[in-house]
């Protein structure tokens, strides 16, 4: 038996009462008269390892159990306590959860993270990270202290999407022309297909192998990480490294668990946090290069190439960039001003 399941006995008595997941998301609010005792942090994930963010997080949830002796135990569910995205923040803001991140779908909980969809907006991963790790990381962790009561422990990203298609390689601008594309159904994505100039079709994920197989659409977008675990080779032959949208993300923590942490204990999961993003970046850098797409898709039957992408970004500039740009004015300027 794992010795952690063993509670003392008005903890048991806590857990039989609050019933369920919400007794088990409570433990992360320990009451006053166990305060004394080790301060359970739950970080439930949809996606558990070996997917990149849940080997992350798990490391994350090990070390900080670790470093801190025990005054801390961080207990990682991935997959298995909450499924969806939007669920594991509820948890975490309401603070029956202690950490938590909205993968990718950031932009939809935290509607703030929308400007780092814009496309071609974030030149590259050197960009990014300037970023993230500036100024306008700082603002918005302010912002989502304020507004959300989440503190953020770091910016992480789930890779630039890339276009695959059935038809052709896409090279120039004028090779999406007439291509049905599938966008997730988010304005900013169905905004980034019609600018470069092909047909959006908005979809959930669950109906695009299908609709694919069916020519509802002719392709769509993937970072080079979920090409192979989600078999988008299956159903396309070419896929064009456009780097057309960046996946940013974050994890956070609930602000008043976060402030019921000693100065010390805030440190170490900031530290903690630093070097999990760190792992992350270096793992979804690893595999985002022409080079890791060809060794993974060309011996499944596709053909990669690698345009050159600055004529995508002109017309993005052209097509897309002006709403969201009075969309997001104070964030926008901060971005566009950090030079790489």
């Amino acid at each position: 038996m794992n010795p952690r399941s063993i509670l003392p006995t008005p903890r048991r008595r806590l857990l039989k009462t609050a019933g369920g997941l919400a007794g088990i998301l409570a433990f992360g609010r320990a009451p006053a008269f166990a305060q004394a005792q080790p301060k359970k942090l739950v970080l439930p994930s949809i996606t558990p390892p070996p997917e990149a963010s849940g080997v992350v997080l798990k490391w994350m949830a090990d070390q900080i159990t670790e470093r801190s002796k025990g005054e801390l135990l961080v207990d990682f569910h991935g997959g298995t306590l909450l499924t969806k995205e939007i669920d594991v923040l509820n948890a975490v803001k309401s603070g029956n959860a202690a950490i938590g991140t909205p993968s990718g779908a950031a932009a939809t909980i935290f509607p703030e993270m929308g400007v780092f969809l814009v496309p071609y907006l974030i030149q590259n991963y050197p960009h990014a990270y300037k970023v993230l790790n500036g100024e306008v990381g700082d603002k918005l962790d302010a912002i989502f202290q304020l507004k959300y009561g989440v503190k953020v422990l770091f910016y992480f990203d789930l890779g630039f999407r890339h276009f695959w298609n059935a038809k052709r390689p896409i090279n120039e601008p004028r090779d999406l022309r007439g291509l049905k594309m599938r966008a997730q159904p988010s304005k900013v994505f169905t905004d980034t297909v019609n600018g470069l100039g092909a047909v959006a079709v908005p979809l959930g994920w669950a109906e695009v192998i299908t609709a694919a197989q069916q020519g509802v659409i002719d392709g769509a977008d993937l970072p080079v990480v979920n090409m192979v675990p989600l078999k988008a080779y299956e159903v396309s032959k070419y896929y064009s490294l456009t780097g057309h949208n960046y996946g940013s993300t974050l994890t956070v923590m609930n602000l008043g668990i976060w402030n019921g942490l000693t100065p010390t204990q805030q440190k170490l999961v900031l530290e903690v946090g630093r070097e999990a993003q760190g792992r992350s970046r270096e793992a979804m850098e690893s595999v985002d290069s022409e080079a890791s797409a060809k060794s993974q898709l060309e011996p499944l039957g596709m053909v990669v190439n690698a345009p050159n992408r600055e004529p995508f970004r002109k017309l993005a500039i052209e097509k897309v960039w002006p709403a969201y740009q009075k969309q997001y004015t104070e964030l926008w300027d901060q971005i566009v001003a950090v030079k790489v």
